[in-house]
C-alpha cells in the first residue's frame, strides 16, 4: 500500500494521544506529516489532566490553516475538544480531506448532519473513532445478535463505568449537560445500534453521583427500547472497579453471552462466556468460553481500514447512514433531544 500522508489536527481530546502513538505504530501504512495544537482557537471544555506533548516530539507542529492547506495531505485525524469536533472536521471536509473524526459528534445533530450529507456528497471516507469497532469480541456480539445464535434478544445491560481522573475528570464531565452519557456511553450506543437497529424509544436518566452536585451528571442511565427487548445502558465515574469492571450481558430465548473486562492489551484474551438453551449454529447445548485474539491497541484495526478505504481496496464498514443514526440515539439518550418515534 503506497502510504497515506496524514495531519493529527488536536493534542487535548481524550483519546488523542493514542490515536497519535497508534499512527506511529504503522510507518508503512501512514506518512504522519506533523499534529496541530489547538489550544489556539478551541475554546470548549476538555480534560486537561490528559494533555502530554511528549507523544508528540520529533513531529512537527503545524497551524490549522497550514495543516489544511499542506501539499499532498490527503486525511486528517480530528482529536479536538468533544464541542469543537465537528466545527473542525467541517473544515476538513471543505477542503475534501479523508478523516477519523473522534466522538461524540457535538451537541448539534443538524450541523453533524451537515457535516456527513457534505462528506457523502464529496464522496470523501469519513471514520467514526467509537473505540470497541476494532474490538473482536464486540464484533462476534453483533454477529450474534443478528444472526440469531442466542435466538430473540429480550435484554442487553452494559456499563462504561470507571474511576480515573480524580476531581479534575468530575468537574470536566460538568461541563457537558448530558454529562458522562454524552462523553462515554456513545461507544456503547455504536455497538448496540449495529447490532439492533433503530430503537423504539430512548429515556434519560441523568444523575449524580453520592456527594456531587445536581449539575456534575456522572452517573447516568439510558433505556432503549425494542419491540421486544430493553437495553440498559450505565455509565459512573466512582467506580471502585475502574474499567476493570465494565461488563456487557446479552439475553436471548435461546442463550446469553457474559463478558467482563471488555477489553485489554496485556497480551490477554477478552473471554466470552456463551450460555446456549440448545445447539445453535457452530455451537452445541451448554457453557462455552470464548477467548478472543490479544488487540495489539485500541485503534489499529479502524485507522488500517481508513487507509484502505482511501487507497480503494476497502469500502467502510460503517455507514454514514449508521453513523447519523448512533449519534440520534446518543443525544436522546443524554437528553439534549426528545426522541423522534419513527
Amino acid at each position: 500500500m503506497e502510504k497515506v500522508n496524514i495531519i493529527q489536527i488536536g493534542v487535548c481530546h481524550e483519546h488523542a494521544n493514542g490515536k497519535f502513538a497508534t499512527l506511529k505504530k504503522l510507518p508503512g501504512v501512514f506518512n504522519v506529516i506533523g499534529y496541530v495544537d489547538e489550544r489556539d482557537f478551541c475554546k470548549t471544555p476538555f480534560y486537561s489532566q490528559n494533555l502530554n506533548l511528549n507523544h508528540y516530539e520529533g513531529y512537527r507542529k503545524l497551524t490549522l490553516d497550514e495543516a489544511l492547506n499542506y501539499p499532498g495531505l490527503e486525511a486528517v485525524t480530528v482529536e479536538v475538544p468533544n464541542n469543537d469536533l465537528v466545527p473542525v472536521a467541517l473544515k476538513c471536509m471543505e477542503h475534501n480531506l479523508a478523516m477519523h473524526l473522534d466522538k461524540p459528534a457535538g451537541e448539534d445533530l443538524a450541523l453533524y448532519k451537515k457535516l456527513l450529507d457534505g462528506c457523502k456528497a464529496r464522496k470523501l471516507p469519513f471514520q467514526m473513532g467509537y473505540m470497541f469497532r476494532g474490538n473482536p469480541a464486540f464484533q462476534f456480539c453483533i454477529r450474534a445478535i443478528r444472526e440469531k445464535l442466542l435466538g430473540d434478544v429480550f435484554e442487553i445491560e452494559a456499563d462504561m463505568n470507571h474511576c480515573y481522573g480524580a476531581e479534575s475528570y468530575q468537574e470536566y464531565i460538568g461541563k457537558f449537560s448530558g454529562g458522562i452519557m454524552y462523553n462515554l456511553d456513545c461507544h456503547l450506543i455504536d455497538f448496540v445500534v449495529a447490532a439492533m437497529g433503530r430503537p423504539e424509544n430512548v429515556t434519560p436518566f441523568l444523575k449524580s453521583a453520592p456527594g456531587y452536585p445536581a449539575s456534575i451528571r456522572n452517573n447516568c442511565m439510558a433505556v432503549l427500547e425494542y419491540p421486544q427487548a430493553l437495553v440498559t445502558l450505565r455509565s459512573c465515574s466512582k467506580d471502585a472497579c475502574n474499567t476493570g469492571g465494565r461488563a456487557i450481558n446479552i439475553a436471548g430465548t435461546k442463550g446469553t453471552i457474559k463478558f467482563s473486562p471488555l477489553e485489554r492489551f496485556d497480551g490477554k484474551s477478552v473471554e466470552i462466556k456463551l450460555t446456549l438453551a440448545e445447539d445453535s449454529g457452530l455451537f452445541p447445548k451448554g457453557s462455552h468460553t470464548l477467548c478472543f485474539p490479544p488487540q495489539r491497541d485500541r485503534y489499529e484495526g479502524q485507522l488500517m481500514e481508513l487507509a484502505q478505504v482511501i487507497r480503494c481496496e476497502a469500502t467502510s464498514t460503517y455507514s454514514f447512514e449508521h453513523d447519523y443514526l448512533v449519534h440520534e440515539v446518543t443525544l436522546a439518550a443524554s437528553n439534549y433531544i426528545n426522541w423522534r418515534r419513527n
